[in-house]
């Protein structure tokens, strides 16, 4: 199975965009991979690819599912073969140019940080040599891009932070955090939309879930949605 590389440094910003490669899952499904490393480029590619799909799928697609640095396709193959279906592909990488992402829809996000509801928050800062308040003024600087949805139901990644804001994931796991919980870690923030375990970094807790199971499509935020976090109260 493959896996990309998670750099605790946080992701690769700069490094060169590697030529698209396309690995069969199984009988039913195509991953459209940009990157192995967490970067920048790859995950934009990923999400300006997936828009294209969406836009113009080949015949047989039934899902088209961005990934951090992936596109995943699921095909039906009494429509379509993967042969048939790599070689569309292939054809519409190689028409696409690389351009800058159109930004999707900007969201605001009112966080309560720290406290009960962000436990990590100081250990956080002081490990970045900031105090609370200096680390969640930096958090919220600037609006950060949705990269993906997926790990549990609406869980959403969103970055990317600059380097003064990398820090690693916690060496333990908390065994469960509840669904609105704002987490931080590798140059990212993330928001839970159901209880789970966490190795991030516990900052604070949003009312708002990206996850609501009787609607169509059940998420919220998209792929290159933007985010614009502040404190809950100011």
């Amino acid at each position: 199975m493959f896996m990309f590389k998670w750099s605790h440094e946080g992701p690769a910003m700069s490094e060169p965009l590697m030529l698209p490669t396309i690995v069969p899952l199984g009988d039913r499904a195509l991953l459209v991979r940009f990157g192995t490393n967490l970067g920048e480029r790859a995950n934009r590619a990923a999400v300006a690819f997936a828009r294209r799909l969406d836009d113009a799928a080949p015949e047989g697609i039934e899902e088209i599912d961005p990934n951090l640095v992936s596109v995943l396709l699921r095909y039906d193959p009494d429509r379509t073969d993967p042969a048939r279906l790599a070689g569309e592909l292939r054809l519409m990488l190689s028409l696409a140019e690389e351009e800058p992402e159109t930004p999707g829809r900007t969201h605001a996000i009112a966080v309560h940080f720290g406290g009960e509801d962000g436990p990590d928050l100081d250990t956080a800062a002081e490990a970045l040599g900031m105090s609370p308040s200096q680390f969640v003024a930096a958090h919220n600087a600037a609006p950060l891009r949705v990269l993906t949805t997926g790990f549990a139901p609406g869980f959403v990644y969103c970055g990317f932070h600059p380097k003064t804001l990398n820090l690693p994931r916690r060496t333990d796991v908390r065994g469960r955090v509840p669904a609105g919980t704002v987490l931080f870690a590798a140059g990212q923030t993330a928001i839970t939309a159901t209880p789970i375990p966490t190795g991030w970094h516990v900052i604070g807790r949003t009312d708002f879930i990206n996850f609501v199971p009787d609607q169509s499509p059940p998420t919220i935020l998209a792929e290159g949605d933007l985010i614009a976090f502040s404190e809950a109260g100011r």
